[in-house]
């Protein structure tokens, strides 16, 4: 089996028929199903177009050996924002496909989703009420937008991620993330959990801890040195690199979602690339199983 996006893209079509399927209501079948849709969303998202114009012209020159019918831009995008549950699952299924999955070391972090650049676009904007003013500290800016809160694997492997309002606090968040997922907590032993300073609360570890999760984090100011705080600096540069993956090589920040449908499908997008990515690597013993070089040319 080589590492390249044809073969990429040959398994992932397969994998949708085989544990998803095609549950379609009566009558005609679409042109283009759903299997194929997610196949082409994930093309674009590693080929890295933003314009589904773009996108749709270049597929149609290079990729119709693979896809013999695509919509106009239209009907391709109002078809993605509806496939967002089923991206959903399929990141779910691709995780509990990988050998990543039984992973009880877990990593956290945010990073900022911008969706606006100018006081025109937040007044006008239909993400208004969802989007809204964050800071951001590791590069100094305010943004106005969302985060985008992943639990992942060492590897990269997205375990549970939403999307949130920047002023929601950060705990807050993770705590709805891991009561929406208890099932998936629950039957896992020893979760070790890393994350950075802003999740310190003694009351929210102590909240994580009846839950079986235990929390690694650096220590915060006039606070003695915690356990297993030395090893974390090269730890945290994981999820560093994870979200350096999904805005320098998938484009997060130009997804150009300006509704809630289509930005939360666009991120969903990305996510669901890198992951069928690092569950393609991981079946072929590829060394590096985050590497997206066989795939964006």
């Amino acid at each position: 089996m080589t590492t390249d996006l044809d073969t990429l893209l040959t398994r992932l079509y397969v994998k949708i028929d085989d544990e998803i399927g095609e549950a379609r209501c009566l009558g005609r079948p679409p042109l283009l199903s759903d299997s194929e849709l997610v196949c082409l969303a994930v093309a674009q998202a590693l080929l890295g177009y933003h314009s589904e114009s773009r996108w749709l012209r270049y597929a149609n020159k290079h990729l119709s050996g693979m896809f013999p019918y695509l919509p106009q831009r239209a009907g391709y995008n109002k078809r993605l924002r509806s496939a967002l549950g089923l991206v959903k699952r399929l990141i779910r299924e691709l995780v509990m496909d990988s050998d990543f999955w039984f992973d009880n070391h877990w990593i956290t972090d945010s990073t900022p989703v911008p969706c606006g650049m100018s006081r025109p676009t937040v007044q006008r904007s239909n993400l208004a009420g969802w989007a809204g003013y964050g800071y951001c500290a590791s590069h100094s800016r305010f943004f106005w937008g969302l985060r985008l809160y992943l639990v992942c694997t060492p590897t990269g492997m997205p375990i549970m991620w939403p999307l949130a309002n920047p002023k929601i606090g950060e705990r807050e968040v993770l705590a709805a993330m891991l009561e929406v997922d208890a099932d998936l907590v629950a039957v896992r032993e020893g979760i070790v959990l890393i994350s950075d300073k802003g999740f310190a609360s003694k009351p929210f570890e102590k909240a994580l801890a009846e839950q079986g999760i235990e929390l690694l984090r650096p220590s915060r100011k006039r606070e003695k040195q915690r356990y297993g705080e030395p090893m974390l600096k090269k730890v945290r540069q994981l999820i560093e690199s994870v979200n350096d993956t999904l805005k320098g090589q998938l484009d997060l920040e130009q997804h150009g979602g300006r509704s809630f449908d289509g930005g939360a499908i666009r991120v969903a997008q990305r996510i669901l690339a890198m992951a069928a990515a690092i569950w393609h690597n991981n079946s072929t013993g590829a060394p590096i199983t985050r590497s997206l070089t066989a795939y964006d040319h």
